[in-house]
């Protein structure tokens, strides 16, 4: 068994820094930091970070098939061009919610884009409630809404036979399954499959390995625990030296090292003080698990 070990490998003090992708055609890292209005690219082999700014909070960033990248931003989801550092509107959700934004979101196994909305938070997991929902966005950009009364709409993947669809709702401090069918992206028969521990946080970013085994970052909990779905039971805790761990993937050769993203978001300068690596993101080693390229969409 060889030994876990964890790196503070990007030193960006990120407000929320979020949506961890790695792109393998680049060998890098992307990620965003979501007030802090911009989408990131660490490139390990020179340690930069290359950063766009955006005109909105920006909840998640996927790869594109046809180059550069898609983003959920503000209430948009949008393509993005990483060489002008342009954006261009792909479609509006929640046009009737103002004070709504876009946060976690994900590319399904087909080239759609998932992503989920919650209202603006009041402080650090504190929002209106029910005011989210969750989108798809079609390769034809047309978007579907899948359910709504969503507080806040976040981590989300795909077990590896494509049949059921995992999600959380950050405030019902638990991950869910639904039936998934991948022919057209419909969803259905929600159940809880797992519940947090008082002390284990609040359930964030979400992301699977080559066994189908659930990883979830824990906010408030410094944490990343490891689910297995088939028996709704934690099988891993993986602590961190930061309290505000928000999501995770694989990358990396063979995509073995796991990356988390934290967030500053909320703490006073005592506790920045006590946590002076919070915001950056840290790379786990020696988890004897692989995870499995992420998926790019399709339109």
């Amino acid at each position: 068994m060889t030994s876990i070990k964890i790196e503070h490998v990007v030193h960006e003090k990120c407000r929320i820094g979020e949506s961890p992708v790695w792109e393998e055609k680049e060998e890098t890292l992307l990620f965003v930091d979501i007030t802090g209005q911009k989408v990131c690219r660490w490139n390990p082999k020179t340690n930069q970070v290359v950063s766009v700014s955006v005109d909105a909070p920006i909840g998640s960033v996927a790869l594109r098939k046809s180059g550069g990248y898609v983003v959920a931003l503000g209430t948009r989801f949008a393509s993005l061009n990483w060489e002008d550092h342009s954006t261009s509107t792909i479609a509006t959700v929640d046009e009737d919610k103002p004070n709504n934004r876009f946060n976690d979101g994900k590319v399904d196994p087909q080239g759609r884009f998932f992503a989920g909305t919650m209202s603006q938070e009041i402080r650090p997991a504190v929002v209106e409630r029910n005011q989210g929902s969750l989108f798809t966005l079609f390769a034809n950009h047309s978007v579907v809404k899948n359910f709504d009364q969503v507080d806040i709409s976040n981590g989300l993947d795909w077990s590896l036979d494509h049949k059921t669809f995992f999600y959380i709702d950050s405030l019902s401090y638990a991950v869910d399954a639904f039936d998934y069918d991948v022919n057209t992206a419909k969803i259905s028969n929600r159940r809880h499959l797992y519940k947090l521990e008082k002390d284990e946080g609040i359930p964030d970013g979400m992301c699977t390995d080559a066994e189908g085994k659930l990883w979830v970052a824990c906010y408030s909990g410094g944490r990343v625990i490891r689910i297995d779905p088939e028996t709704g039971k934690r099988i891993q805790t993986v602590k961190f030296p930061v309290d505000n761990t928000t999501s995770c993937c694989f990358g990396g050769k063979d995509y073995s090292e796991m990356y988390v993203t934290t967030a500053t978001n909320g703490m006073d300068e005592a506790k920045l003080a006590q946590q002076p690596q919070a915001g950056g993101i840290f790379k786990i080693t020696g988890l004897g698990v692989n995870g499995i390229p992420p998926y790019s969409f399709a339109g």
